[in-house]
C-alpha cells in the first residue's frame, strides 16, 4: 500500500479545523511540521525548546488541577492513572482496588487501560474496583483497542466493556499506530473506525482517539486520513517527556496541530515505563512529570504500582509552576546528551513495547506483512 502525502503545516483539513484549545492556554506553535506537502518532515527540530507551552495549568481542585477534554465541555484531572502497572504480577488484586480507590479519593478522574494489558487482567482489575461504591460514575474511562477491523474492533470493545463492568466507556481508542498504512487500514471499508462509529451509535463508547509511541510523522499521517475522511479525532494520545524533545518528537512536530484543532493530547511514556528514569541524567523524577504537565496537554498518564507512585503523582500537581522558555531549555540542555539517539526511549527504537507485532491476527494480516511495514527511521 503506498503512502499518501504528510501532513505539513498548520492546516488538518475537513473536519479537523475545529475551534478552540486542547487544554488550557498556551504560547508559541513551536516548530511544527513544514514543506511542499509531499516530503517527510525533519524529526530532529533546530531548537528542542521552542514547543508549545502552557500558560493557565488548569482549575485547582484540592490536590488535583483539572483541564478541558479538548474542545469539549469535559474536564479530566492532570494526572491519569495508567492501567498497564496496575496489572503486573508485583501488584496484587487487593493493593490495585486500594490503589483505584486512593487515586479517585485525591482527585484523580482519568483511568487509562487497554484491551490488551497484561492479557486482560489490567481491565479485570480496574473494573472490580470501579464496580464498588459508585467509583464508576466518578471517573473518564479510557480503554484502547488493537483490532484493525470492524469485526476485530466490536470483538474487543465488548470483551473490555465485560472486564470493566461498564456500559460505556467513554473515551476508546485505535491503540499502537505504528506503521505508516495503519492509517489506511483502520479508516478502510470494513475497517476499525466502522466499529468504533457503530460501537458510539450503541452508546458503548462516548469520544474515539488513537494512540501511538513509534514516529510522530505516523501520527501526522493518520489526521490527515481523519481529515480527508471529514473525521474529528477528539483525543491523541503519545510519548511526551524531556527526551522526546530531542529525538524524533512528539512534542514539536503533532503536538501544535492538535492544539490548534482541539483534539485532547493525551501524554505518555513521561518515564518510559522507568527506562528513562535509568539513563543516569541529572533529572529528578518529580522534575519529569513538572515537563510534561508544563506542555497543553489534558492530561498527563503515569504508571502507578505503589503508593510511593502516587504520592509522587500528588507532589507533582502541588508543586507545579508554569515554566517560562529560560526554565524549560536549561531542563532540556540536562536530558540532551542521553536523549540524541533515543536510547532510553525504547519505545521508538525497538518493538519492545510493540504488542500489535508480536499479534499480527489482530490486524487482519501474516506476521511478515505487519513486520515489513514498520516505519522508515531517519
Amino acid at each position: 500500500m503506498e503512502r499518501r502525502s504528510f501532513l505539513q503545516g498548520a492546516a488538518l483539513g475537513a473536519g479537523l479545523a475545529a475551534s478552540g484549545g486542547a487544554g488550557a492556554a498556551v504560547s508559541g506553535p513551536g516548530n511544527g511540521a513544514s514543506g511542499n506537502g509531499t516530503a517527510l518532515p525533519s524529526t530532529r527540530p533546530q531548537d528542542p525548546a521552542a514547543l508549545p507551552l502552557i500558560t493557565d495549568p488548569g482549575e485547582r481542585r484540592g490536590e488535583m488541577l483539572y483541564r478541558p477534554f479538548g474542545r469539549t465541555s469535559e474536564k479530566i484531572s492532570a494526572i491519569g492513572m495508567g492501567g498497564f502497572h496496575l496489572g503486573k504480577n508485583a501488584v496484587s488484586d487487593d493493593e490495585a482496588t486500594r490503589l483505584i480507590h486512593a487515586g479517585i479519593e485525591r482527585g484523580i478522574t482519568f483511568m487509562d487501560n487497554c484491551w490488551d494489558y497484561n492479557h486482560g487482567r489490567s481491565e479485570l482489575r480496574m473494573g472490580v474496583a470501579l464496580a464498588q461504591g459508585g467509583y464508576r460514575d466518578k471517573v473518564f474511562l479510557m480503554s484502547k483497542m488493537d483490532g484493525r477491523t470492524k469485526a476485530e474492533a466490536l470483538k474487543q470493545i465488548d470483551t473490555s466493556l465485560k472486564r470493566l463492568r461498564t456500559d460505556r466507556i467513554d473515551l476508546v481508542q485505535h491503540h499502537e499506530i505504528l506503521r505508516f498504512d495503519d492509517p489506511d487500514r483502520v479508516f478502510a471499508e470494513g475497517g476499525a473506525m466502522e466499529g468504533f462509529l457503530e460501537a458510539k451509535r450503541q452508546g458503548k463508547l462516548r469520544y474515539i482517539g488513537f494512540t501511538g509511541h513509534k514516529d510522530p510523522r505516523i501520527h501526522l499521517q493518520m489526521l490527515e486520513v481523519a481529515g480527508e475522511r471529514g473525521f474529528p479525532f477528539d483525543a491523541c494520545q503519545m510519548p511526551l517527556n524531556v527526551m522526546d524533545a530531542h529525538f524524533r518528537s512528539f512534542g514539536h512536530l503533532v503536538l501544535p496541530h492538535l492544539v490548534q484543532a482541539g483534539i485532547a493530547p493525551l501524554a505518555m511514556k513521561t518515564f518510559g515505563d522507568g527506562v528513562i528514569l535509568k539513563s543516569d541524567a541529572p533529572i529528578r523524577p518529580i522534575e519529569y512529570l513538572h515537563f510534561s504537565l508544563n506542555l497543553p496537554v489534558s492530561t498527563v498518564i503515569t504508571g502507578i504500582q505503589n503508593q510511593c507512585d502516587l504520592d509522587q503523582a500528588f507532589e507533582a500537581v502541588k508543586t507545579f509552576k508554569p515554566m517560562d522558555r529560560a526554565a524549560v531549555a536549561e531542563l532540556l540542555a540536562r536530558a540532551k546528551p542521553y536523549a540524541l539517539e533515543g536510547k532510553y526511549e525504547l519505545f521508538k527504537t525497538s518493538a519492545t513495547f510493540d504488542g500489535t507485532a508480536k499479534n499480527a491476527a489482530w490486524l487482519g494480516e501474516d506476521v511478515d506483512s505487519v513486520q515489513k511495514l514498520a516505519p522508515v527511521m531517519e
